[in-house]
């Protein structure tokens, strides 16, 4: 969600608030209660929320370098796969 930044022009009260961008402006100021309120034009500010945002999110996945994952794929075990062409046993108990 973006900051803005409202001045009043009445008493000169500054103050930032969180909105969506589909807000309407505040009119209001919290101070005086006068409808003198002007949005600043200012650089935006935003705040971002959950994983992936930051630098440090990424420092454990970009650290690992070709040779160590290469090393770890050789070192996996082999999948057993189960042969199915073997001898097959009835319900009786008998092999055929």
């Amino acid at each position: 969600m973006p900051i803005y930044e409202y001045q009043c022009t009445s008493c000169n009260h500054h103050f930032d608030l969180m909105q969506k961008v589909s807000d309407d402006p505040v009119k209001q100021c919290p101070v005086c209660y006068k409808d003198t309120v002007i949005k600043l034009i200012s650089a935006a500010g935003f705040q971002l929320k959950g994983t992936g945002w930051y630098a440090t999110d990424f420092k454990n996945k970009a650290s690992k370098t070709p040779e160590t994952k290469a090393k770890n794929d050789d070192s996996a075990p082999a999948e057993k796969t189960k042969d199915t062409s073997s001898s097959k046993t009835t319900q009786d108990g008998d092999n055929k």
